[in-house]
């Protein structure tokens, strides 16, 4: 019966093993996440129907951002109570211990993302790949509403994003390989691994996706997280996301991930080699962008080695206190 159970329960740790924690975490958050979304469009529905939002309702941005909204609530919720009831640990330990320092490596990460793809976008542009067809571009709204509620959306992405695949994925699954013929070191690096390669794999049903922007979205995997091994925080990882993200489609006009980003303050038309410049799934299918994603890795090393005074693996990622040192 013990071994039987062991197959379920860590004995040492006073939780469920790795794996049954992902896959009881996935299922929370896919009910909660399919609840919320039904009640608030319900809700949007009903007042509505009754007229009590200005403008007759919500435009369809207005409709998206507000579900956004809720999205990222409920996943942030459902880390929350997963890490409370399977993980036994604060939210705070999926990297976000918020301190000035926390905030720092926030803007760190978000100027990051912008300045490579300022890079990206001064390259392509010298060479003569992308030509400049209209500044200021909005579809169904005021730019400025537009283009607002694009960087509101590209937050919540961010934030969605990398605290399941880092923040939870990584870390569940370094501390479950933690075996002794890896040790914590070992059991980090595989999980850094194999959670990009989700990552990517996860992009691969994207509009304009092929083997290559998979494989390219894989090591933009290890660009995110690298940041959170590093530092054990996401404040890096985040910030980056939502800089690359939102100036790659809404500054620059480049796809993002194989969608238009809608409105932009520069509309391009995209011409160049394919294999360089990613064509219509954006600069991530690229050489191009794959030279700036190994560029950011190297930066984001320069940036911990001069802010914390060297270069380490957080190993504590992938340990969990026993329960008899926790209550010591």
């Amino acid at each position: 019966m013990t071994l039987i159970l062991g197959f379920f329960w860590n004995f040492d740790q006073h939780r469920l093993r790795a794996f049954w924690r992902l896959v009881l975490t996935l299922l929370l958050m896919a009910i909660l996440v399919g609840m919320s979304q039904v009640a608030t469009a319900s809700l949007i529905d009903t007042l509505e129907g009754k007229g009590w939002l200005p403008g007759g309702g919500l435009s369809p941005q207005g409709y998206n951002t507000v579900m956004n909204l809720v999205l990222t609530a409920v996943t942030v919720l459902s880390i929350f109570l997963a890490g409370l009831s399977f993980d036994r640990r604060p939210f705070a330990d999926f990297g976000f211990h918020f301190s000035s320092h926390w905030w720092i490596d926030f803007t760190f990460g978000l100027l990051l993302g912008a300045g490579l793809m300022l890079l990206i976008f001064g390259v392509e542009l010298a060479a003569g790949w992308i030509t400049v067809t209209e500044f200021l571009k909005a579809y169904q709204a005021p730019f400025w509403a537009e283009v607002g509620g694009m960087f509101l959306l590209f937050i919540c992405v961010g934030v969605q994003e990398e605290i399941i695949s880092r923040g939870y994925l990584l870390r569940n699954l370094a501390e479950g390989l933690n075996l002794k013929f890896l040790g914590p070191r070992g059991a980090l690096l595989l999980a850094y691994f194999l959670s990009s390669l989700v990552f990517g794999a996860l992009h691969f049903a994207n509009p304009n996706a092929s083997l290559t922007s998979t494989l390219f979205i894989a090591v933009a995997g290890l660009f995110l997280g690298l940041g959170f091994v590093l530092t054990g925080e996401l404040a890096i990882p985040i910030g980056l996301h939502i800089g690359w993200n939102f100036f790659q489609g809404n500054v620059f006009g480049f796809p993002v991930s194989g969608t238009l980003a809608g409105p932009t303050f520069i509309a391009i038309r995209q011409g160049g080699p394919a294999w360089l410049t990613g064509a219509a799934f954006g600069p991530e299918a690229g050489v191009l962008g794959l030279a700036a994603i190994l560029l950011g890795m190297a930066l984001t090393v320069v940036w911990v080695r001069r802010r914390y005074g060297g270069v380490t693996l957080q190993t504590a990622l992938a340990e969990y206190p026993r329960k008899d040192k926790e209550t010591v």
